[in-house]
């Protein structure tokens, strides 16, 4: 087999792996994805973000602006919109986990499962649970370290960035745009 093959046959092989959820149940959890926090809809279907966008397109455009410029700061302002919608949502998710006293991301709920798991195996052998394993199971996050865990849960803040990220390169290239009309 050529390197050339190999390669080929390594890709096809990963493609098969990589086809997103196959079942029912997990097609139906990646559709719902999207709308956890409302950014995949378009500011355009919520009358209070378009009567938004436009006001704010009107004060990008100016008095007395041609069509022309008022389109381009329409899409100023989408852009701008979307980036307020993303932090905002980023801000509600993080008010969500500070306020709730069982808060867990994803990466310490693992770890406690694991540590569920193995003091159900301990107390099946009849063995004594180690007091650094009871208290992990039972720890709760507070403060600065509970801020911090939600940062650093990378699942949950990817979307927000994504979203503000792509609504920045929007509104970097309809200012270039809007900039060039003059």
């Amino acid at each position: 087999m050529t390197a050339s093959a190999r390669k080929l046959a390594a890709n096809r092989a990963n493609a098969r792996a990589s086809t997103g959820p196959r079942t029912a149940a997990g097609k139906t959890r990646a559709a719902r994805n999207a709308r956890l926090h409302g950014l995949s809809v378009p500011v355009w279907k919520d009358a209070i973000l378009s009567a938004e966008v436009k006001r704010l397109a009107r004060e990008i455009a100016g008095p007395g602006a041609s069509k022309r410029r008022r389109d381009l700061a329409v899409e100023i302002a989408e852009a701008q919109i979307e980036i307020v919608r993303a932090r905002r949502a980023r801000y509600h998710a993080l008010a969500r986990a500070l306020a709730n006293p069982d808060y867990l991301p994803p990466r310490r709920l693992n770890k406690r499962v694991a540590d569920l798991a193995r003091t159900v195996d301990l107390m099946c052998q009849g063995k004594r649970i180690p007091e650094d394993l009871k208290r992990r199971i039972f720890e709760r996050l507070d403060g600065p370290d509970k801020l911090a865990d939600f940062l650093i849960d990378r699942d949950q803040n990817l979307s927000f960035d994504r979203y503000e990220r792509r609504a920045r390169s929007r509104r970097k290239f309809a200012i270039r745009n809007f900039d060039a009309s003059r």
